[in-house]
């Protein structure tokens, strides 16, 4: 039946590598159920509801891209996403958390029309060959910088933004020991190389007192999500604020999206000869539906999560990694003590390693043609330093039109990218008056 609904052996795949890839996206991602209900929770939202209604939407979003698409993606709340849904329209614009639900249920309405009528796949064959070799590698280092960050090697710091951890912090002993593990049993090609990591790393993190075991019983029935479902707002549906959040939403929600698909598909060899990924429609119309159902279950927009690279180079090859990922989402549920033993300093080696995995796109760049190494290199650097792999693409297209058009080469900017890039700067501007 696995073998007729995911079609393994076609993808050279197997049922136990597909299992323990998923587990391993799940590790990598897990921190979304602590993380989300925290910030949304600021905005007076039940944490307690969002903790559930987190885990739901991810097992339902994981599922949809799993029996949509075939692909080894997971979903759920994004973060970013969920930060301007609590800080920017809530608590700088002032409006309800009601409010911005029905933002998110709005935008997930039009993704759904969008890719019903081809525009969100047709934007991302349009997308110029550079920038998907760019893209891989740009998320390699986005999420080589979130593991360092998770690790504490990389703190912030007011005067150079960035610099080096303490130290003294068992945190960063534990993560460099699951850096070297993993290192060294992908070097001898020993099977389940991350996941042995993950293990060692978090014994190693009991033993230093960086994680503790639970107290009390492992096993609870999960919260309602009553307060949360279906909390819409519809006296100000038609308001120009409404119009910017929405738009926010679908811009940064996209472009996310088709970065994250784009760079996982590469790695796990989706994409065709001529560089397009066969799977796209489907797969957005899984996000799209992940979104609109999300904001129904009281959550932010849904995205595809750039961490199932981690199951990808584990071995995940189809939809049969998502749907364990997905069953690691609904186990959570009940046993979410056990699943909160791992601390984010164990999971951080594997996002490490995966950066070094996704690099190996840059080879097919064409360094020597600066209008194509330009717009790849401004995508690869603009990802880790505006922690956003949609302004990385933005960059990137932006600076494909600029250069190509500049140095007379019009005919490489098809009418797609053009429209993609005023569409940019109507978000720029968006960007500006909110803040102003």
């Amino acid at each position: 039946m696995l073998e007729k609904i995911f079609k393994l052996s076609v993808h050279g795949t197997t049922v136990k590598k597909e299992l323990l890839a998923g587990l391993i996206t799940f590790l990598t991602m897990s921190y979304i159920l602590m993380v989300n209900p925290i910030i949304l929770g600021e905005t007076g939202m039940d944490k307690a509801a969002l903790f559930t209604s987190t885990a739901l939407v991810a097992m339902i979003a994981t599922l949809l891209m799993a029996f949509l698409a075939n692909i080894p993606v997971a979903q759920a709340p994004g973060m970013g996403m969920n930060t301007f849904f609590a800080s920017t329209v809530v608590m700088t614009m002032g409006y309800s958390w009601q409010f911005a639900l029905t933002a998110v249920f709005i935008e997930g309405i039009i993704f759904i029309l969008l890719t019903c009528f081809n525009i969100r796949e047709i934007l991302v064959r349009k997308i110029p060959q550079t920038l998907k070799n760019a893209i891989p590698a740009g998320i390699g280092l986005f999420i080589a910088f979130i593991g360092l960050q998770q690790a504490g090697i990389v703190v912030a710091n007011p005067h150079t933004m960035v610099t080096l951890g303490d130290w003294t912090n068992n945190g960063i002993w534990v993560a460099l020991f699951g850096l070297i593990t993993i290192g060294a049993l992908l070097a001898r090609n020993i099977p389940g190389a991350i996941l042995i990591g993950i293990l060692s790393s978090t014994v190693l993190a009991l033993v230093l007192g960086v994680t503790h075991l639970p107290e009390g019983a492992i096993v609870s029935v999960p919260p309602s999500i009553a307060p949360i479902f279906a909390q819409f707002e519809w006296t100000q549906v038609f308001s120009f604020d409404m119009l910017i959040v929405v738009f926010t939403f679908l811009m940064v929600n996209l472009f996310d999206t088709i970065g994250t698909l784009v760079g996982v598909a590469s790695k796990a060899g989706l994409m065709d000869k001529k560089g397009n990924f066969p799977q796209v429609k489907k797969a957005l119309f899984a996000d799209a539906l992940g979104t609109t159902i999300g904001s129904v279950m009281g959550n932010s927009v849904v995205t595809s999560y750039v961490e199932s690279a981690s199951g990808v180079a584990a071995g995940g090859r189809t939809g049969l990694t998502a749907v364990s990922t997905a069953l690691m989402f609904m186990i959570a549920l009940f046993l979410s003590p056990i699943f909160l033993i791992v601390p984010v300093q164990a999971t951080a080696p594997a996002l490490i390693i995966v950066g070094l995995f996704m690099l190996s796109s840059v080879l097919n760049i064409n360094f020597s043609d600066y209008t194509e190494s330009i717009p790849a290199y401004l995508t690869i650097i603009v990802m880790p330093f505006t922690y956003s792999i949609a302004e990385g693409i933005i960059f990137g297209i932006l600076g494909f039109v600029f250069i190509k058009f500049l140095t007379g080469k019009v005919k490489d900017i098809s009418i797609p990218i053009y429209l993609i890039a005023l569409l940019f700067f109507i978000k720029i501007i968006i960007d500006v008056v909110i803040r102003v």
